[in-house]
């Protein structure tokens, strides 16, 4: 077995959700949670395949996007792993009608943030192992630091 890591960076503004599935449906449950989630999300999603022909399957209602999460989606060439980029919509928006999709087993990640996939390969094929998502913590937050986080939440919508 060897260890490898692929990094992925989202495009600016737009957010990526990585998880795992089961089934060739996928692709078409998913594009449905999420236009039924948020109906003017803009976004691509792509599928590795683990049996049969083994191909990404994906899907999408931007081209851009939809290219890459296909491409990145090859790239970690891992057993039913999925990769959405979604932009004009967050994760908080449409992270339980994914999970509620009845093939997803796993969900890895919900993030902007740069990660690095960490895989296992065999020699039958690669699975995930985790994800680092993110940067390390560089300290503990501060009073101004709660201010400007209660202050953010309210500027984008999320609380009163």
């Amino acid at each position: 077995m060897e260890l490898k890591t692929v990094k992925i960076e989202p495009p600016e503004g737009v957010n990526m959700i990585i998880g795992q599935s089961h089934f060739i449906k996928t692709v078409e449950d998913i594009y449905e949670a999420l236009v039924n989630s948020v109906p003017t999300i803009k976004f691509g999603l792509a599928f590795c395949e683990s049996s049969g022909k083994c191909l990404v399957r994906h899907d999408g209602n931007d081209d851009e996007l939809r290219r890459f999460a296909s491409e990145m989606a090859f790239k970690l060439s891992s057993g039913h792993a999925f990769i959405i980029f979604m932009k004009d919509a967050y994760p908080i928006n449409v992270l339980n009608k994914i999970k509620e999709v009845p093939e997803v087993c796993n969900i890895y990640c919900a993030t902007a943030n740069p990660v690095e996939v960490i895989l296992a390969e065999t020699d039958q094929g690669r699975g995930i192992l985790g994800v680092v998502d993110g940067f390390k913590s560089k300290g503990i937050e501060e009073d101004e630091d709660i201010k400007w986080r209660k202050d953010f939440l309210r500027k984008i919508g999320y609380k009163l």
